[in-house]
């Protein structure tokens, strides 16, 4: 036995390994095939194929102008030639980069440590954009100024965690049909490959065009307008043709199931890109190239938060404030339930029967909190980020992946110059992959009754289409209930003589929903709290014993099949 097996097993018989449930822990429920040594790659794998965000998400905000202001009459709407706002602005891009790695530090350590989840959690793309080019505006020309539109986050964040706790958010979740839960990680793991597709997060394989929206690219960067549109010398870019080579090495690797290969292959093609004098090299001859040549030089490096902490400003007498909550609120719940159910299914920890996973309560709770404190440091709303994916990937399993993927973000406080600096073509081959990886539930969805396979085929492809894991639920959840509503009324007008020829073969969506009743979505520890027993799904249901017992004997199939998989996870 090996030092690392030595580990593991130390690690397992502590007090660490049952809380987390490590497999051989001697936990009531082991979560199968994990072990801490493959929990710790795992969490370094999530924080690689995430910390994109970093530099992202300071990016965005800062174009939203923050706490930043001029004299607009004299030097214009957007103040761009008042050289004190532009220095201002560099300040703010610097504390947003530390806001960004402390409330994500934050944030997947309370996940791990508190809901023993492998879902890390960060400052949302799309509702990042949302914020500061919708609400705010490019440099403060929105209606809504930065200090209120961060009051509206904590709000949101606020209700959120009011949702939560009285079980009204679990109740929305097990709303969602079967098939729709697990369309939405087919649709994601599409969402994931486009993304890394693209330039702005990806090997830049497909860029936009006019004419048909979205078409072959790969070209240099100086041959791209400002829309990110190919003008020509297509597929002759060699940052595509790096990251390409990146997704061959990483799927040759998975192959032979060599441990660590998404990150051997983002850290590889990484450290090809640093050097300057090369055509594939992430710091090129140009402003913006040397400027962030001269931040990854640093290495090491501090900035406290100057100017984004604590910046509320409670006024909600606006109209467009509460626009911004409310769309806050809704995009929030679907995209980060879409995101935690469909990396719960894709782990294989989701209760086929109950359509819950065990940590949802309190993985609810993390979020909505880490709204409401990521306000405080001056970020947009905090979502579970489909990245976790990559660590689930490479075999996480528990909380202590996420924990790792937070002391990564601590780090990265001190070595931002550094996590700042992988390209995109170095992330892009992992998101492909591990989109590859999420296709693979698709087969369960219940595609011979076209009550539920249609709606599914509509959340698949309006996630990735519609760039969003929120809109492309609405659109199926939408589907499913004028389709199967039609049918439900005819159904009974009729008495029973009019329904479709496979009517028998769709799912019970209706009988699931109602078996229950609303106590059992109410988190447990609420009601211990008040004196009560905990209801779970199907309790004092004696109609359904048979179908229970039908349900369990499925669980235990699942359960095989997911100690399988682990143990495939493991040997990767």
């Amino acid at each position: 036995m090996g030092w690392i097996d030595t580990l593991n097993t130390f690690v397992a018989r502590s007090a660490v390994g049952r809380w987390f449930r490590l497999e051989g822990s001697g936990a009531k429920v082991e979560r199968p095939g994990s072990k801490f040594s493959i929990e710790l790659r795992a969490g370094l794998t999530t924080f690689v194929a995430m910390a994109y965000i970093i530099s992202t998400n300071a990016l965005i905000l800062t174009d939203s102008g923050g706490t930043c202001d001029c004299d607009r009459e004299l030097y214009g709407a957007t103040c761009a030639t008042d050289p004190a706002y532009t220095k201002c602005l560099q300040g703010l891009k610097l504390d947003l980069i530390t806001a960004t790695c402390a409330i994500s530090c934050l944030a997947c350590i309370l996940m791990g440590a508190l809901a023993n989840l492998p879902i890390a959690l960060a400052p949302g793309m799309g509702l990042n954009a949302y914020f500061a080019y919708t609400v705010v505006g490019y440099h403060g020309t929105g209606k809504v100024s930065y200090r209120n539109a961060l009051a509206a986050v904590c709000i949101e964040g606020i209700i959120f965690f009011i949702l939560s706790v009285v079980g009204l958010r679990q109740w929305f979740a097990r709303l969602i049909p079967v098939s729709l839960k697990t369309a939405t990680a087919a649709g994601i793991g599409i969402y994931l490959s486009f993304i890394g597709l693209q330039s702005a997060a990806g090997i830049g394989l497909i860029t936009g065009s006019p004419a048909t929206l979205v078409e072959l690219g790969g070209c240099p960067p100086q041959y791209r307008d400002a829309n990110n549109v190919c003008k020509g010398h297509h597929m002759e870019g060699g940052p595509t043709w790096l990251g390409i080579l990146g997704l061959m090495l990483i799927g040759t690797m998975l192959l032979y199931r060599l441990k660590g290969a998404i990150l051997i292959g983002i850290a590889l093609v990484a450290i090809i890109s640093w050097p300057r004098p090369t055509s594939v090299t992430y710091f090129p001859y140009t402003p913006a190239g040397t400027d962030a040549f001269n931040f990854f030089k640093k290495v090491v490096t501090f900035h406290p938060i100057e100017s984004t902490l604590n910046q509320f400003h409670w006024d909600l007498s606006s109209g467009e404030v509460w626009i911004a909550l409310i769309t806050f609120l809704y995009v929030d719940i679907l995209d980060c339930t879409g995101t935690m159910f469909s990396m719960a299914k894709f782990g294989g920890y989701m209760d086929e029967r109950t359509q819950d996973f065990e940590g949802s309560s309190m993985a609810f709770l993390v979020d909505s909190s880490s709204i409401a404190i990521g306000s405080a440091f001056g970020c947009s709303p905090l979502t579970a980020f489909i990245e976790s994916g990559a660590g689930i990937a490479e075999g996480g399993r528990t909380g202590i992946t996420t924990i790792v993927t937070g002391v990564m973000f601590f780090i990265a406080l001190f070595f931002a110059p550094i996590f700042a600096s992988f390209p995109p073509w170095a992330t892009g081959p992992a998101l492909i992959t591990v989109g590859s990886m999420m296709m693979q539930n698709v087969v369960q969805i219940n595609w011979k009754y076209i009550g539920d396979g249609l709606p599914a085929f509509i959340t698949i492809i309006m996630i990735p289409f519609g760039y969003s894991i929120g809109y492309g639920l609405i659109a199926g959840i939408g589907s499913f209930i004028f389709i199967n509503s039609s049918v439900n009324l005819i159904h009974r007008m009729s008495g029973g003589r009019i329904a479709p020829p496979n009517y028998a073969e769709r799912d019970d969506w209706l009988g699931f929903v109602t078996r229950g009743g609303f106590k059992s979505n109410i988190p447990p520890w609420i009601m211990r709290l008040f004196g009560k027993q905990p209801v779970s799904i199907g309790d004092g249901d004696e109609s359904n014993n048979s179908d229970m017992c039908a349900s369990n004997d499925t669980s235990s199939e699942l359960k095989e099949v997911t100690v399988s998989r682990d143990q495939h996870a493991h040997q990767i």
